[in-house]
């Protein structure tokens, strides 16, 4: 190769890797590492890749990692990522930055919440600390939407498993904020996207490990109603895309289906896909279908508008 090629080899090479590094990057949740309902302790979090897929456990000190489109093809549209793991572990990889990717390449900004494991030993009232770090983190978003160019506007919430029962959380009890909010800032996700979610404590249809972690052993009847997330859907909870297996023995498909009936009750504009194969915790493919649900996910958002420019 000529010297003049390897010279521009090179530069192109590093430009590439610069503008990679700095469209993606993980910031703390909260200004200063200020932590509401917090006790300060050791940081015990760990990661453990197996079965290519990222697991991440003892979380105590939540954070984003912004991914930002190609600046050509930002439309100003951003999703909040919560992965599932059942309120034990967050599974990163196949349920949040392998996500994140495919939203930038639609030109939508996506930031994967690394959120807080519910647990006694780190938090005074527990229950509440995966919702308070989903709220601060659309609190984020919509306040530095001018810094990542978004509309604050079109800001959305996508959760997969327990991840999207925390994402639907956020979509029905965002009139109760639980986070330093100085700004009066809206903490109501503009849409949501709930893939395999846990959703309702009816002991039919329930995903029991979920609720167990976030609620403890023995939670009241008031509590598991209060999480039961389709009982908490209004006129003002924000459209919704579900996404199902039939064969889904970990979650039941029933907890998306009441989910979009409570939407449907209250004229909420709701699209529900449910596969006849595919089981749990398939990520962005479900190998059993030729389909991509994501084909029909962004079919969805450009249908409301949410990826034009």
């Amino acid at each position: 190769m000529k010297p003049y090629l390897v010279v521009l080899f090179l530069f192109v090479t590093s430009i590439s890797a610069l503008y990679a590094q700095s469209n993606k990057m993980e910031i703390t949740l909260y200004p200063d590492n200020k932590i509401p309902n917090s006790i300060p302790g050791p940081d015990e979090e760990k990661s453990v890749t197996s079965d290519n897929i990222l697991r991440i456990s003892n979380i105590s000190r939540p954070t984003l990692t912004v991914f930002l489109p190609d600046a050509v093809k930002a439309n100003g549209t951003a999703v909040i990522i919560c992965p599932g793991g059942g309120y034990g572990i967050v599974a990163a990889s196949h349920e949040g930055y392998d996500v994140a990717k495919k939203f930038n390449e639609m030109g939508v900004a996506a930031f994967v919440l690394k959120y807080r494991m519910p647990n006694k030993k780190n938090q005074p009232a527990p229950s509440i600390a995966p919702l308070q770090d989903a709220q601060q983190a659309i609190i984020t978003v919509r306040k530095n939407a001018a810094k990542w160019n978004i509309n604050p506007q079109r800001i959305g919430i996508i959760g997969f498993s327990a991840g999207g029962h925390l994402a639907s959380t956020a979509g029905t009890h965002f009139s109760k904020v639980l986070v330093e909010d100085a700004g009066n800032i809206s903490a109501r996700p503009d849409f949501m996207l709930l893939i395999y979610p846990v959703i309702s404590a009816d002991i039919t249809i329930t995903h029991a490990g979920s609720y167990k972690n976030l609620l403890g052993e023995n939670p009241s009847k008031e509590e598991l109603d209060l999480y039961s997330n389709e009982k908490q859907v209004t006129d003002k909870t924000p459209p919704t895309f579900l996404v199902h297996a039939s064969d889904d023995n970990g979650v039941s498909p029933n907890n998306s289906i009441v989910f979009y009936q409570a939407l449907i009750k209250n004229k909420v504009p709701a699209e529900l896909h449910i596969y006849e194969r595919g089981g749990h915790g398939f990520g962005m493919y479900n190998k059993t279908t030729k389909e991509e649900w994501m084909d029909r996910a962004k079919n969805w958002m450009e249908s409301n508008g949410w990826l034009k420019k």
